[in-house]
């Protein structure tokens, strides 16, 4: 290797070394949002399994304000892992899609 490569490779090496030092706060951050999304989502999907249940049972099921669970399940809806179930009085239920559940097992080990 040329002088030049070695010193240009040694630069690069510590400047990746500064950006790991300075975004290590962020990277942890994030890292502990993400655990916190997949567990809110297994405890949704774990909820569903014993059969379709509306935003305020699945509330009361996982403990999670009922705005919260509407919005994870509107996300979840989106992506195929939930779909609408039949209609109890104002609410709709919810029930894991077939084809999701494969997909929430994913999830739930990840």
């Amino acid at each position: 290797m040329e002088p030049e490569d070695v010193s240009k490779k040694a630069r690069h090496k510590d400047v990746l070394k500064r950006l790991r030092t300075l975004r290590h706060e962020t990277v942890q951050r994030v890292a502990a949002e993400v655990k916190s999304q997949k567990k809110i989502i297994a405890a949704l999907t774990k909820s569903l399994r014993t059969g379709a249940k509306t935003v305020p049972e699945m509330a009361e099921a996982t403990g999670l304000a009922p705005h919260e669970v509407l919005w994870w399940t509107a996300s979840l809806k989106k992506y195929g892992i939930v779909q609408e179930a039949e209609k109890r009085g104002a609410y709709f239920a919810y029930r894991l899609a077939e084809t999701s559940a494969g997909q929430s097992e994913n999830l739930r080990d990840s």
